[in-house]
């Protein structure tokens, strides 16, 4: 048996590949993957942590974990970690700015999962894009727009861009619906319409209650503004539409107008071209 582990398969260039070392390359991936285990269970039973936290801190952990593990079993094979350290920030070097914007994408995924502004299951607006993050990887993350479609983004576009996180504070977040009313319409039974209809709103929170701001007297309507709090802000634009629905049937029954833009032209008669 000791004669079979120390056989050595090969020797290229200084790198010793025997049947013992190959064997303790393989213990080493799988005590690896074992403590990995074991440490991601215990970090998903601390109660005090969210589970974006949770998330990024189990990352951070497998990542060292893994560099740790590939650094020994390049040892075990031999290979000088220092020499080829040296190497590799030579030929790093040597590319320049042709990787730049990768190793941009690489210092912002490790800026993502240590200081948390984004977390996974966040609800975030970026480039005009509403979507939920699914998963923060080191060079790039996977986000879920309100369409159910994947999206792969940089990581320094989440942190270098101008982003609003939904969910960052707190889970609920307040929302405007905007409507005009004729000057003929009661103003103050419109609002209290429209505080009626979202409050049936299922996915409409009750504390803060929603109220009605006068935004507004526009050349053809008083501006009316509901103001609302909602947890569902994936869906918000979903939930702004029953709401709206609500209202404009809400409306008619009540004799409650919307007014749309008009014009009139007055034509001096003597100017007008005769027949």
């Amino acid at each position: 048996m000791e004669q079979f582990l120390k056989y050595k398969i090969t020797d290229i260039g200084g790198l010793d590949i025997s049947v013992y070392n190959i064997v303790i390359s393989i213990i080493t991936l799988i005590l690896t993957w074992i403590v990995l285990i074991i440490i991601k269970k215990l970090i998903y039973r601390v109660d005090k942590l969210n589970e974006g936290r949770k998330y990024a801190l189990y990352r951070i952990v497998k990542y060292i974990a893994l560099v740790t593990a590939i650094i020994l079993i390049l040892k075990i094979y031999g290979v000088d970690i220092t020499l080829f350290i040296a190497g590799s920030a030579a030929l790093l070097v040597g590319l320049g700015l042709g990787i730049q914007s990768l190793f941009l994408d690489f210092i912002s995924g490790i800026e993502l999962l240590i200081e948390g502004s984004i977390k996974v299951d966040d609800v975030i607006e970026v480039e005009g894009m509403i979507a939920k993050v699914k998963e923060i990887g080191l060079r790039t993350s996977y986000v879920l727009t309100n369409d159910g479609i994947y999206i792969i983004v940089p990581n320094s576009v989440l942190t270098s861009n101008k982003l609003i996180n939904w969910t960052h504070s707190e889970i609920k977040s307040r929302f405007h619906i905007p409507v005009g009313i004729s000057y003929s319409s009661d103003a103050e039974k419109a609002m209290k319409i429209m505080v009626d209809c979202s409050l049936k709103n299922p996915f409409v929170d009750k504390e803060p209650i929603p109220y009605v701001r006068l935004q507004d007297f526009g050349n053809s309507a008083i501006m009316l503004d509901l103001l609302f709090w909602s947890k569902e802000v994936f869906r918000i634009d979903d939930v702004k539409s029953e709401i709206r629905i609500a209202v404009y049937k809400q409306f008619n029954e009540n004799n409650i107008v919307i007014p749309f833009p008009q014009r009139t032209l007055h034509f001096n008669s003597s100017e007008l071209p005769k027949k």
